[in-house]
């Protein structure tokens, strides 16, 4: 029996997480959508305390420039997706706040 290449296992596993990923959020209610954004803000400080290491860690000046780029990118990546998660939670938060009366 042949080992199954660890590329294209990963491969596999990563189009598996997108088509899971795609039909959890466009499933959820939009009562649920708040938690799930808030979920999703925790997920990628995670990842961007992950990508600073692998961007300034010193022991990496002995591995590839490619793992500092992906680090960089993955920084960028994350905190767009946190600032744009804490717009969308403000402003679902903001619809179900009371109207002011003028």
């Amino acid at each position: 029996m042949e080992a199954i290449d660890p590329f294209i296992f990963r491969l596999s596993i990563f189009v598996l997480a997108i088509f899971v990923g795609y039909y959890v959020v466009w499933s959820v209610t939009p009562a649920l959508h708040t938690p799930l954004m808030s979920v999703t803000n925790a997920i990628s400080s995670v990842i961007i305390v992950g990508a600073l290491l692998a961007v300034s860690v010193q022991a990496m000046n002995e591995g590839s420039w490619t793992a500092k780029l992906f680090g960089f990118l993955a920084v960028i990546l994350a905190s767009v997706n946190i600032f744009g998660g804490f717009l969308v939670t403000q402003r679902m938060l903001a619809m179900y706040r009371k109207k002011e009366k003028k």
